[in-house]
């Protein structure tokens, strides 16, 4: 499935339906008066919450949405029936935005959550709301309001479990692909996930939900390599999986240049609870042992060390992290 976090579309909430001159007309009822019915209430424009989603990729095919008009009123006191609401579904994550981006107007995370974003407009009057005493037959009525309209800009940020970060070509997409339901596209050279994707882990009654975040590099913070948009979907992660490369001489640095990007970009991520895994195990020389004591002397925090190839280390690591999803969720 493709990937897309930021989608701009415009809304139309239906109009509503005019009301109705008419009069009665009936044998041997000479004056019957006026019996205009009202126009119905235009369709809202609503949003509902979707977990069967975590993309946006189908607003790239369709931008403009609206909802349907109220009828117009009838004779015999008829009201119009209303416009039908036109409901947009949305994964879980998603932010609304007004056009230019600088207000935040919801922002929507819970399963089948609902909002009305905007409202049809009212049907218009009939004629028999303007019978009067010195207007016993009134042809005045009124149309329906207009519906609300806008430009507003959709951005998702990803909802996980587990957020797999790392420097590129640290072996995330590997990892993911063994372990899970998704299929991620692997390479042995950087940038080869373009995009956040998301894995399911299940056991028996226990599900973990894992996102492959793509590589960051210095700068991503201030947007370098996309990675302010990678970042973004951290932010909703429980826990970080860090992935370090254990067959790089230049490890450390790899792993503080990530935290450092992780740090500036601020909003609290840098708090979440980190597991280090060290990768590519089976590429290591006799020497394994040394290097994981080295870099468990260095870095203070949990430490596993797997092989996504032959799957070392990777059932411990699991367990870990079935349990640190519950003791977070708790």
């Amino acid at each position: 499935m493709k990937f897309l976090d930021q989608a701009k579309i415009f809304i139309a909430s239906g109009n509503g339906g005019d009301g109705c001159a008419s009069f009665r007309r009936e044998k041997y009822i000479e004056y019957g008066g006026p019996n205009g019915g009202d126009g119905g209430k235009g369709g809202d424009i609503i949003f509902e919450v979707d977990v069967n989603l975590n993309t946006l990729i189908d607003f790239r095919y369709q931008q403009h949405f609206k909802a349907k008009r109220g009828e117009n009123g009838k004779g015999k006191n008829q009201t119009g029936a209303d416009g039908k609401n036109l409901i947009i579904k949305i994964p879980p994550g998603t932010e609304i935005y007004n056009e230019d981006k600088s207000v935040l107007l919801f922002d929507l995370i819970e399963k089948n959550q609902k909002i009305i974003f905007t409202k049809g407009g009212k049907g218009g009057l009939g004629n028999s709301h303007f019978k009067s005493s010195t207007n016993q037959a009134p042809r005045k009525f009124t149309k329906g309001e207009q519906g609300e309209e806008r430009w507003i800009w959709l951005s998702l940020k990803l909802f996980a479990d587990v957020g797999i970060i790392g420097k590129p070509n640290a072996g995330k997409s590997t990892f993911l692909s063994k372990v899970s339901n998704a299929n991620p596209k692997i390479g042995n050279y950087p940038f080869t996930t373009l995009n956040p994707v998301l894995g399911t882990v299940k056991r028996f009654d226990e599900e973990i939900v894992l996102a492959d975040i793509p590589g960051l590099i210095e700068g991503a913070h201030e947007g370098k390599g996309l990675g302010d948009k990678f970042l973004a979907h951290i932010e909703r992660c429980k826990i970080l999986l860090h992935l370090i490369d254990a067959t790089d001489k230049n490890w450390l640095k790899n792993y503080e240049t990530v935290r450092n990007e992780i740090s500036k970009y601020g909003k609290k991520i840098s708090s979440k609870k980190e597991i280090i895994v060290l990768s590519k195990s089976d590429l290591l020389s006799s020497t394994k042992e040394n290097i994981v004591k080295e870099i468990k002397n260095l870095i203070n925090s949990d430490i596993f060390v797997i092989s996504s190839i032959n799957y070392e280390g990777v059932e411990k690591l699991m367990d870990n992290l079935f349990t640190y999803k519950n003791i977070v969720d708790d």
